[in-house]
């Protein structure tokens, strides 16, 4: 891809080749060594410039220690969002995996011995009934 720094008065232009991969980040690109070989940059990573030669004297890059500090933050919260969705992922997977049976628990009910039956609605035709125990324990 053709990479080129500056403006039309005084550029450079190389060719790079990048590692395309499958994850966010805050940064469009990250330039390392190949790009400073490629290049003949100097970075000062203290006043965050690249110095490079162009055909009309030095080409300065650089940029502000807010815009430093917002990329930061972006990032920052981009890879909270990360960590939050993959421990959401693993939750879901860990109930999914403990969760109860519903059939199990309707099939396993049994009754204990000495439970009346009572009827809900009298009034209703249904029928439908609850069952109470008789025995009830001291506690």
């Amino acid at each position: 891809m053709p990479i080129t720094f500056k403006n039309l008065a005084n550029y450079r232009m190389e060719t790079l080749t990048f590692e395309v991969v499958r994850f966010h980040r805050a940064y469009h690109a990250i330039l390392g060594r190949p790009c400073y070989m490629k290049f003949m940059v100097v970075p000062n990573y203290t006043y965050l410039k690249l110095k490079m030669m162009g055909p009309h004297g030095v080409i300065t890059i650089g940029t502000s220690f807010q815009c430093t500090y917002e990329c930061e933050v972006k990032c920052c919260e981009h890879a909270t969002a990360i960590v939050a969705s993959i421990e959401l992922t693993t939750i879901r997977e860990e109930i999914i995996k403990e969760a109860p049976n519903p059939k199990w628990l309707a099939e396993s009910f049994k009754l204990v011995e000495g439970a009346k039956e009572v009827l809900i609605d009298p009034s209703s035709f249904k029928g439908k009934v609850v069952h109470i125990s008789t025995m009830l324990s001291s506690k």
